[in-house]
């Protein structure tokens, strides 16, 4: 009687296949990171830089800094989800800054009061680019580009050119520091908690997300997909207005001109954000990891000697590779969705 032999070359095998597979997702969530980590050991050891790159007021400017930027993508983030874009939250951020500036400045008006005045002008500017995108049916690229250049206009008609001054009580509330951190981190935080919970553990997140995946599949299975992405504009405006409140707060006082400045930054960063953690996918904690991989490496080179050209040449450059990295992920994401698992072969 001729014994059975068992094979174990197949198991192993397979079992060789899939911690390489693992390996690989693990490395496709964590790589921005692992570059920033890169980024901090060649910062802090490179003669030029290494004095100044990990002391204290240095790393206080980078996570004090982008606060505004990394909140301002999160408003963006919110509609994108959703696959449409809003580039008027940039301006929607001047417009915020120059309201504080101009009740807790001239006017020397209460400074809650005007945090709040201007996160509703914010959530009406969301609610009217929400209308004509969600119920007119204009295409959003166009209509929030020109909302972004119409409201660039009116602040520089209103401000005349010049910078309207907070109240330095305002103005002090950005330095404030709880156990060290400064407080535009923390309510940056904060604020990335809230959207990361709204995304994605309440039924409005997952529509939003099955809004971006396929508009049309959604409304089959009865989602209100205008009534949706409508709020989803207003929450944008809203959160693009609290930019703009810290953005004031920072700079001491709103311009025409500020706001507009954090579009591209805002944008590189959504991208680089989609390479990370979930890849393929616009998310909250990727975002704000691609805002400092964007703060870090700026910070670095400048303090290297890198010419002024350096920040916008590499936020450029960062922006068309983010698009390109999350693009291959998404098409990666959706081939693995539709192919059968192995194993069930």
């Amino acid at each position: 009687m001729t014994a059975t032999r068992t094979h174990k070359a197949p198991s192993t095998q397979t079992g060789r296949l899939r911690a390489n597979g693992w390996a690989l997702r693990v490395l496709e969530r964590y790589a921005l990171v692992l570059l920033i980590i890169i980024m901090i050991i060649i910062f802090s050891t490179d003669p030029a830089s290494s004095r100044v790159f990990l002391s204290a007021p240095n790393i206080n400017s980078i996570l004090a800094n982008q606060s505004v930027t990394g909140i301002l993508s999160l408003a963006m983030l919110v509609t994108l989800v959703a696959g449409f874009f809003d580039l008027s939250a940039a301006a929607v951020t001047g417009v915020a800054s120059v309201i504080v500036a101009s009740f807790t400045g001239a006017h020397v008006g209460n400074p809650v009061l005007a945090v709040a005045i201007a996160i509703c002008v914010g959530a009406a500017i969301g609610a009217l680019t929400g209308f004509l995108i969600a119920k007119v049916r204009l295409d959003s690229f166009i209509i929030t580009l020109g909302l972004y250049i119409l409201l660039g206009g009116v602040l520089v008609w209103y401000t005349q050119g010049q910078t309207l001054p907070t109240g330095s009580s305002f103005s002090d509330i950005s330095s404030i520091k709880i156990f060290g951190i400064p407080s535009p981190f923390i309510l940056l935080i904060i604020v990335g908690i809230l959207v990361w919970l709204f995304l994605q553990h309440t039924p409005f997140g997952r529509y939003l997300e099955a809004i971006g995946s396929n508009s049309n599949a959604a409304r089959l299975v009865g989602i209100n997909v205008d009534r949706i992405v409508w709020l989803s504009f207003i929450l944008s405006g809203a959160l693009a207005a609290l930019a703009g409140c810290l953005l004031a707060s920072r700079n001491g006082g709103g311009d025409a001109t500020t706001g507009s400045s954090y579009l591209f930054p805002a944008f590189a960063a959504l991208f680089l954000g989609a390479t990370a953690i979930r890849p393929g996918r616009f998310n909250v904690w990727g975002t704000i990891i691609g805002v400092f991989f964007l703060a870090i490496a700026v910070s670095g080179l400048t303090l290297i000697g890198a010419s002024t050209w350096v920040q916008p040449v590499f936020n450029g450059a960062s922006l068309v590779l983010a698009v390109i990295l999350s693009t291959f992920a998404a098409r990666a994401r959706s081939r693995r969705v539709v192919r059968p698992a192995d194993t069930k072969s």
